[in-house]
């Protein structure tokens, strides 16, 4: 059973910054592609950022030199790492797994608001 918890959310002024962690459990994390997505409370879910099994990040162009991706196979955890965050980044942000068959899991989520 695949299970994954993201925290890390919480208020935060513009301009400041926020890690996201998302803990994989019930897998063979180092087998999962990750990625982080998000959900305004007027818009609909949206792709922020991806990370391969080879450790390759990439972005949504809205984030792009904002935030980071990583992940850390030894702890089955992957960050966003979210700088100079502003108020259109306020949303709900997911974490999502998918293993080589393709089935997609996903997070609980956790709230990000921006705002002064």
């Amino acid at each position: 059973h695949v299970q994954l918890v993201e925290s890390g959310g919480g208020l935060v002024q513009p301009g400041g910054s926020l890690t996201l962690p998302c803990v994989a459990s019930g897998t063979t994390f180092s087998d999962m592609s990750m990625a982080w997505f998000r959900q305004g409370s007027e818009t609909e879910r949206q792709w922020v950022a991806g990370i391969s099994t080879y450790d390759i990040p990439s972005y949504a162009t809205s984030v792009k030199g904002r935030f980071t991706i990583s992940r850390d196979n030894a702890k089955n955890t992957i960050y966003l790492q979210m700088n100079n965050l502003k108020p259109e980044d306020t949303a709900v942000y997911y974490c999502k797994g998918v293993l080589t068959d393709g089935v997609p899991h996903w997070g609980q989520g956790t709230q990000v608001t921006v705002s002064s």
